[in-house]
């Protein structure tokens, strides 16, 4: 599995589900929590999706990028 490096993308790239599963390392059930309010891994902080056709969601990848620098820098 190739990593994905948000620097190979433009500064608004949006990107899918399956992109932010591999960039995260978060399971895709796992991200689906956290956006959730109604669960317990809710994370305000986390960045809200883009909704691009009314089936389709994406995530902006430089915001996805700043969400994990935030938790690095927390540790």
């Amino acid at each position: 599995m190739n990593a994905i490096h948000v620097n190979n993308y433009p500064l608004h790239k949006i990107i899918n589900i399956r992109q932010v599963v591999e960039y995260t390392g978060l399971s895709r059930l796992t991200i689906y929590e956290i956006i959730n309010p109604k669960t317990k891994y809710y994370d305000a902080s986390f960045p809200k999706q883009v909704n691009l056709t009314t089936s389709r969601v994406g995530w902006v990848a430089s915001e996805i990028n700043d969400w994990i620098q935030v938790k690095i820098s927390q540790r």
